[in-house]
């Protein structure tokens, strides 16, 4: 499948940026994000006309059925990119061994958002350490037509070595911002992918305007080396990942 993407800002003609959050279906943005009125099945269409891009949590936890891909697709406008973070059983329980079979499944089901699938998120488990040989053989199997990405969250992964391998064969290396582990921010394909977890506390911190101007002059820099760059905001309690991604999108404007 060749992913076609568009841009959302036109200032940088070389990079396309994506900003969203880590999902859109949390009850508790009721009447914070969403109007109070607003029923839930009309919560993508409300929250997909102000970004133009949301990563796929649920699917971590369950895999949705064709029909919810198909839906979501069906519900987004044109230029509307679905990240999928791929399910914990194929990274915390098989923990990347022995997972073809689970990993053509998901693939299946999220190459239904055709154009509108973007990276798929492999997000590995605190407790699992750094296993070169582990991660050149899942890669194997990981087809070429597709954007991959690591989120590694043991720090013994975070090294050159293990950035090389991404490299040769153009996956991509989540960055992330989150307490108690400092990550680089580097890229190792011809996108980038940014997670904001919280940078004082995991998932329910507020980022400050500060915080986010010195993000973005860090991710233009970036931008100069990459065809796109996808940022998503993890920290959904009361809503900052909302109020935080917009912001964002504004300093990049």
């Amino acid at each position: 499948m060749n992913i076609q993407l568009t841009p959302i800002i036109t200032d940088n003609t070389a990079t396309q940026y994506y900003i969203g959050c880590s999902g859109w279906y949390y009850n508790h943005w009721h009447s914070l994000f969403y109007p109070a009125e607003l029923p839930k099945p009309e919560w993508l269409p409300f929250y997909a006309k102000q970004f133009n891009t949301v990563e796929l949590n649920n699917s971590f936890y369950h895999l949705p059925s064709e029909e919810i891909f198909k839906k979501w697709r069906e519900s987004t406008p044109g230029n509307f990119v679905f990240s999928v973070k791929v399910s914990r059983f194929i990274t915390h329980i098989k923990k990347l061994r022995n997972s073809e079979v689970a990993l053509n499944k998901i693939l299946s089901r999220a190459s239904i958002l055709q154009n509108k699938l973007g990276p798929l998120l492999y997000q590995l488990p605190p407790s699992m350490k750094r296993d070169d040989d582990i991660l050149c053989e899942f890669i194997s199997l990981l087809p070429g037509c597709y954007r991959h990405v690591f989120e590694f969250r043991h720090k013994s992964w975070l090294d050159e070595s293990v950035f090389s391998i991404l490299r040769r064969y153009n996956i991509g290396f989540c960055v992330f911002d989150m307490p108690d582990i400092d990550c680089p921010l580097i890229t190792t394909s011809d996108f980038a992918y940014i997670r904001f977890h919280g940078s004082q506390k995991l998932y329910s911190s507020h980022y400050s305007n500060n915080e986010l101007s010195q993000w973005s002059q860090k991710i233009i820099q970036l931008s100069q080396k990459v065809k796109a760059i996808y940022i998503y905001f993890n920290n959904d309690a009361e809503a900052f990942a909302v109020n935080n991604a917009l912001t964002l999108k504004n300093y990049l404007q």
